[in-house]
């Protein structure tokens, strides 16, 4: 199984000096996104699966238009839920994130107030990495070490999310332990792909990172984070 794991391009967070929720995409963010339908036009996926929230369904057009197909919107691959801050002054959410970066690091696993508490947000992909998993025919196996086992074949799938949500993908695949900042630990570009490849092994599969937030399809100056 190949999996690319694509984040969606730039969107636009602020308007009017106003706190945007569920954000469509700046125009650069749909340069970004042509350029990353571009860049995957040889490739093939069985699926591609897709963030329910609008800049990732943005982002995801230009892909499903030439490939000539529709994506499957997947519920489980939904960014971590902020407070909502629609039509707020932007000083209110750049405050409420300055707090959360100033406390100890176990105290960060509650997030924002008013938020969805990272340590539920990371078991919310957990759980739906193993079921997506689990419908492409691997189950993981009751040991510490993380191996699947089931059908090996290539399959190629594509998710079209987010940074929080592909990076607790990645943790997940990998057998990572999660922190409550997956965000700065891997740090991954809009309109960026990784991928993740899966590694038989003698009594099922693992995965291995083969890329991690390539932008090498992006000019300099559309590359954004």
């Amino acid at each position: 199984m190949h999996i690319t794991l694509i984040r969606h391009a730039e969107p636009e967070w602020v308007k009017d000096g106003l706190n945007v929720d569920n954000p469509p995409l700046t125009e650069r963010g749909f340069e970004q996104a042509e350029l990353l339908a571009e860049s995957l036009r040889n490739e093939h996926f069985d699926q591609i699966l897709v963030s329910p929230l609008l800049r990732a369904q943005q982002t995801a057009q230009p892909l499903l238009a030439q490939a000539g197909r529709v994506g499957q919107t997947a519920d489980w691959l939904e960014e971590i839920r902020n407070p909502i801050w629609h039509g707020t002054p932007v000083e209110k959410a750049e405050e409420a994130y300055r707090s959360e970066r100033s406390r100890p690091s176990e105290d960060r696993w509650e997030g924002l107030e008013g938020g969805e508490p990272v340590r539920d947000f990371v078991a919310r992909i957990n759980w739906g990495c193993a079921d997506f998993l689990r419908s492409n025919g691997l189950e993981r196996k009751s040991s510490s070490l993380p191996v699947w086992t089931g059908d090996r074949d290539e399959r190629r799938i594509a998710l079209v999310a987010h940074a929080g949500t592909n990076s607790v993908t990645i943790c997940h695949l990998l057998g990572l332990d999660p922190t409550p900042w997956e965000w700065e630990r891997f740090v991954i570009g809009h309109a960026s792909t990784s991928s993740v490849m899966s590694l038989a092994l003698s009594d099922g599969v693992t995965f291995s990172l083969t890329r991690l937030s390539n932008v090498e399809h992006l000019p300099a100056e559309h590359r954004t984070f």
